[in-house]
């Protein structure tokens, strides 16, 4: 499926600014369509193995005998083993960041891209299709925001809260593939922008970063991931799925925004790193700035319940980049201490200013312009920078050469092992001193940096649409709130020039002061009635005086017109709406909604809007939707051959409030 909301007998315009856009093929062989297929086949398989899971468990509550219960049993340990591997296949297509970089850059550490959720189609009564198969652009992005946009428009048409209409929304967890089933249009709207901020994330990792235009869209690209995802942590509240919850989230905000930093390190040292004290100090502070922020994103990836589902390739990843640029801040400042010593023509005051600012505290109580007109002294701390850096990269190669899918990743080993030999040549070149010298410790290097990197929401996801169902009628009117009749056909005819009602309202208009003894009214006309059509001419978007000019030439034979009535108002209690979660237990939301039944006179009733469900998580908590986890009873502590899997969610797990 490669169109996005195009009803049927809607023909696409011609050209490349049509209104109704397309997606990727599916069916072309990219290795990103072969990524996501893969994954939709893990996906189908791991719902193949819960089920299963499900139904073994079941029986063995439901069974006292012991030969059956010990089937059972080894049967359940055959299934939690094939999910375990299913799980390793699927953290394998997360690790597979090659087929999203750049094909003609080979010189540059590779960056982490987001893989789409996977979803199924969705059968509306009017057949909408939702966005899967988006492209790797700007028209992809367009294409999910406009999809994003129509979806309040679906909600209040056609998407009453008071009653079912048997449409499903299904989305698969982006990490551990666990399918999550909701009539709730929430779901697919919070899904959506995940994709949208996935997607921003697969075009950063595509820019090419040998080149300054590159670099600024792929530090726009990861910002604006970075804005979508808070703004999806922060609008959509108790979210289902796991990849949803505001913990992983969060974490991979901070993953976002150390990306977008490195690139903007990447960016300041493309023309060249001068030789110069005051330009190494400064990449010092900047390349620590960025080995900060991978060590916030791994410290993050090591919390629980984070830790558990995050792949292992990500985390390692941010513990080697964490170690290599702090590597290079370290050797940055001893190249500024061992290759420009203080002369008489530099300015001492800026040299001593500077060099403070980079350490938080000094050595043995040195001060920084002992350090800088003593020659020796600036030989021994240097070289404990040197021996700082030579140790870090070999703990980045040492955690590199864990990670088996780390190791396919060429470029990244040359670049660790460049940057290790220069920092060890330099040592050996500097090395003049006894075997049994006492060396120093040098101290950590303060981060600071010019150009921070800040979350941007895109203006793209407030985009305006056109309303596919404007001819239904004002939404205000016309929405799945109210209840109507049928259309149904009243013959009017003049009586001494006059009707026998009076016309009152915004589009559509409505019947008022009708004389119960009119022709109109013996026809079935009733007050408060909405017309919606006079003769073959449609008029729900027609005023008082356009309707008006359509009946004032009514001949002695009359005029059809085609009116409706608003039906009982009053609203039962809300129903359930169940979520699916696989062979997971069930949580229900109950919605909540608000309505203004004071004032029952046509004229004055106000259609109370809905408030969106961007908006549930801050202005409207009160009014919000709330999601209740029942209590379950957990069999699995007293099975001893189904013990908790760390890297695949148990059932109970997602019962666990800390997620959320």
């Amino acid at each position: 499926m490669t169109d996005t909301i195009l009803p049927n007998g809607i023909q696409e315009k011609a050209g490349q600014n049509g209104y109704f856009k397309k997606g990727c093929n599916p069916m072309a062989l990219t290795g990103r369509s072969k990524l996501q297929n893969q994954r939709a086949s893990l996906n189908q398989q791991i719902i193949k193995q819960m089920r299963m899971r499900a139904g073994a468990e079941n029986l063995l509550r439901a069974t006292s005998n012991n030969k059956v219960r010990e089937m059972v049993g080894l049967e359940l340990s055959y299934v939690n083993s094939n999910l375990q591997l299913l799980m390793e296949q699927l953290e394998a297509l997360n690790s597979s960041v090659d087929v999203y970089q750049n094909a003609q850059e080979a010189t540059s550490i590779p960056l982490i891209p987001l893989g789409l959720k996977e979803t199924k189609e969705v059968d509306f009564s009017v057949p909408f299709k939702a966005c899967r198969t988006p492209s790797r652009s700007d028209a992809g992005i367009e294409l999910l925001t406009k999809y994003f946009s129509h979806l309040p428009l679906l909600e209040s048409r056609f998407l009453s809260p008071t009653r079912q209409l048997g449409i499903f929304f299904t989305w698969y967890d982006s990490f551990t593939g666990v399918p999550v089933c909701q009539q709730n249009v929430s779901l697919e709207k919070a899904s959506i922008l995940f994709n949208v901020g996935a997607l921003y994330t697969q075009i950063g990792t595509r820019c090419n970063r040998q080149t300054s235009t590159g670099l600024d869209e792929a530090i726009t690209a990861f910002q604006k991931a970075a804005g979508v995802l808070n703004h999806l942590k922060e609008t959509f509240t108790h979210t289902p799925s796991y990849d949803l919850s505001p913990a992983m989230l969060s974490m991979l905000i901070k993953m976002m925004l150390s990306q977008a930093q490195e690139c903007l390190f990447e960016k300041i040292a493309l023309s060249g790193i001068r030789n110069e004290f005051f330009s190494l100090l400064k990449m010092a502070q900047e390349a620590a700035k960025v080995g900060d922020s991978y060590d916030q994103v791994h410290q993050s990836m090591s919390q629980t319940p984070i830790k558990d589902n995050v792949p292992f390739f990500w985390s390692t990843m941010a513990q080697v980049k964490t170690h290599h640029y702090r590597s290079l801040a370290h050797y940055f400042v001893a190249t500024a201490l061992l290759d420009h010593q203080l002369s008489p023509q530099d300015d001492e005051d800026l040299q001593e200013k500077t060099l403070s600012q980079v350490y938080d505290s000094m050595l043995d109580g040195r001060s920084p312009l002992d350090i800088l007109r003593k020659r020796e002294d600036r030989r021994h701390i240097g070289k404990a920078h040197l021996r700082r850096a030579v140790m870090g990269h070999e703990e980045a190669l040492r955690i590199h050469g864990l990670c088996r899918h780390l190791r396919k990743l060429d470029v990244l080993q040359e670049i660790l092992q460049a940057s290790h030999k220069r920092s060890l040549a330099k040592f050996t070149r500097n090395d003049q001193e006894d075997e049994f010298t006492d060396y120093l410790e040098a101290p950590d290097i303060i981060s600071k940096t010019d150009h921070k990197a800040e979350m941007e929401m895109p203006v793209s996801t407030k985009v305006k649409v056109t309303d596919f169902f404007h001819r239904l009628g004002p939404l205000s009117v016309f929405s799945a709130k109210q209840h109507w009749t049928a259309p149904r056909t009243v013959r009017l005819k003049l009586e001494d020039r006059d009707m026998g009602f009076t016309l009152k309202g915004e589009p559509p208009v409505q019947i008022t002061s009708l004389d119960p003894l009119c022709h109109a009214a013996v026809d079935g006309l009733k007050e408060g009635d909405y017309i919606v059509a006079v003769g073959d001419i449609d008029c729900k978007w027609m005023g008082v005086s356009e309707v008006m000019r359509l009946l004032k030439d009514v001949d002695e034979e009359g005029i059809d017109i085609r009116v409706v009535s608003l039906m009982d108002s009053s609203q039962p209690m809300p129903t359930k709406s169940a979520t699916y979660c696989g062979g997971l237990p069930k949580t229900y939301s109950m919605i909540c909604l608000a309505f203004d039944d004071h004032d029952k006179s046509p004229k004055g009733r106000k259609v109370s809007k809905k408030g969106s469900f961007l908006s549930w998580g801050l202005k409207n908590r009160l009014k919000s939707s709330s999601t209740l986890s029942l209590p379950t009873a957990d069999f699995s502590g007293t099975l001893p051959w189904n013990k908790h899997c760390p890297t695949f969610p148990s059932s109970s797990s997602y019962n666990d409030p800390a997620l959320y």
